[in-house]
């Protein structure tokens, strides 16, 4: 059993529960009863980053699910930069969906759990019903225009000293927001927490590197199965969007196209909007639940 500091547990009073898969341990927050809700984060933060949002869906008629990625959070953490790709990501939510028996499911993805929750959904036999898309890139790139972040994940010598030494990027993740006190203080020490040891440090340099930057990007296939299911997806979808994000900020263009009929919510968050603007990811969460 994982300990957690009194600092933390004061913000995420969640009970752990964890889940073996192919790809190590994955740890979960599993709370309340009903139709489930399955949140995914992306890089390089966890379950810890949907602790406003599960609050707000207590008492309803919800099974609210928050997994943690292989190499981040609490569940295990793989050392070889190898090991991560989106394949696998993939394959580890999809074996929680299916070994927790979820059905009906409104999927909210952010980050890197767009294209890894894309990519499970396109493999659950229909299990996932509804969707709720914030800040993310779920779509392959038109363009392979990386940004600063992504180009600076592939220097050599410098990006490993970054990231494994100075567990980079997780010191700055301020900058990426729309009021830079969110994420600060014990929030921004309880990201961190995590990756206290260098030796674990490995998934967010590999999840950095994951970008694509070239047609032959090994992440292109998976990429293309999950726009592919996003693009014939019939359910329910609302789009939650920080707009002063300086990473994927203008991303929303092109998920409007994709999904004309779905509502958007607008908001001057940044990238981890969670933070800014719990309140309007939960009214899209609940609007979608309620669609039938």
């Amino acid at each position: 059993m994982i300990e957690l500091p009194t600092f933390i547990t004061r913000l995420y009073p969640y009970q752990p529960h964890f889940a073996a898969t192919v790809f190590g341990r994955m740890h979960y927050v599993d709370e309340g009863e009903g139709r489930p809700v399955l949140l995914v984060h992306g890089n390089p933060t966890w379950s810890f980053l949907y602790r406003k949002v599960i609050a707000g869906l207590a008492g309803g008629p919800y099974r609210v699910v928050a997994p943690d990625l292989i190499g981040l959070g609490l569940s295990d953490k793989p050392r070889e930069l190898s090991a991560h790709t989106l394949r696998r990501h993939g394959e580890s939510l999809l074996e929680l969906v299916r070994g927790l028996d979820l059905k009906d499911v409104v999927l909210v993805v952010q980050d890197w759990g767009g294209p890894m929750g894309a990519w499970m959904a396109a493999r659950a036999e229909d299990r996932v019903t509804g969707l709720v898309v914030m800040n993310t890139a779920l779509l392959k790139p038109e363009r392979f225009r990386t940004t600063a972040f992504h180009r600076f994940s592939h220097l050599p010598v410098v990006s490993d000293v970054a990231f494994r030494l100075f567990n980079f990027p997780l010191p700055v993740l301020g900058r990426t927001q729309g009021d830079p006190a969110s994420i600060s203080g014990d929030v921004a020490r309880a990201y961190a927490w995590p990756l206290r040891r260098v030796v674990d440090r490995a998934a967010p340099l590999a999840l950095a590197r994951m970008v694509p930057n070239s047609p032959e990007h090994p992440t292109m296939a998976e990429l293309t199965e999950g726009e592919a299911w996003a693009r014939s997806f019939p359910g329910a979808v609302e789009l939650v969007w920080g707009v002063k994000d300086p990473i994927l900020g203008r991303a929303l263009r092109r998920h409007r196209e994709v999904f004309p009929r779905a509502r958007v919510t607008e908001t001057a968050a940044g990238h981890f909007l969670q933070e800014e603007v719990p309140e309007e990811i939960v009214a899209a969460i609940r609007r979608v639940a309620d669609a039938r």
